[in-house]
């Protein structure tokens, strides 16, 4: 199974390659390029970013192995609940994840769980210890590649909610996961000034834990 994963990812970035070196060459046309790479690697996905905040000051204050410990304890109460979502673990990159869900829905519950766990997890840690969650979450077209990376301009407005805008226990949303999300109940969605790019405006979630 390990070997045909492989193969698999390995398919995808050879013709994308070979797609973006067709696409290079004198008088090529970009346009009928960029259909034929999106008409193979266009899929509609929720993209959640999430990030630890006060991380990187922990990591100076603490040590690297607090770093370590704090980040294999995030992902072992984190990806239960990422599992009972259905959703798909993409990418960890030190203390972020990058998941896919096949809607915002989906990925905005799996958030308000992963928060309330959070929560749970810290109630008898020492402050230090303590796991402050930021999320980030778009939704639209995007070209993924294999099992592993993804690129749209969702992807670049989720990663930058997650990781740089969003506060400890924030849920933040793109206008576009926030319009078919917008029917779930126990939530609501609260205006922000922050927006990134890719994205019309952004949102806050409002949900039923407040934190």
């Amino acid at each position: 199974m390990p070997l045909i994963t492989q193969v698999g990812a390995g398919a995808s970035r050879d013709r994308l390659e070979k797609l973006i070196a067709e696409r290079l060459k004198p008088g090529a046309d970009k346009g009928a390029v960029d259909v034929r790479i999106w008409q193979l690697f266009g899929e509609e996905w929720a993209v959640m970013y999430t990030d630890l905040s006060g991380f990187s000051r922990k990591v100076v204050e603490f040590g690297i192995i607090h770093f370590l410990q704090v980040i294999a304890e995030s992902e072992r109460i984190f990806v239960p609940c990422i599992d009972r979502h259905d959703g798909v673990l993409l990418k960890v990159e030190g203390d972020s994840l990058m998941v896919l869900f096949r809607s915002p829905g989906k990925a905005i519950e799996c958030a308000i769980e992963m928060q309330g766990a959070a929560k749970a997890y810290n109630e008898d840690r020492p402050d230090k210890e303590k796991i402050l969650l930021c999320v980030g979450v778009g939704f639209g077209k995007v070209l993924k590649i294999g099992d592993h990376d993804v690129f749209g301009a969702e992807v670049n407005a989720a990663s930058k909610l997650g990781e740089d805008t969003a506060k400890a226990w924030e849920i933040l949303v793109t206008d576009s996961a926030k319009d078919v999300a917008s029917q779930l109940s126990g939530i609501s969605f609260e205006p922000i000034e922050t927006v990134p790019p890719g994205a019309r405006a952004a949102y806050k979630v409002i949900y039923k834990e407040a934190l």
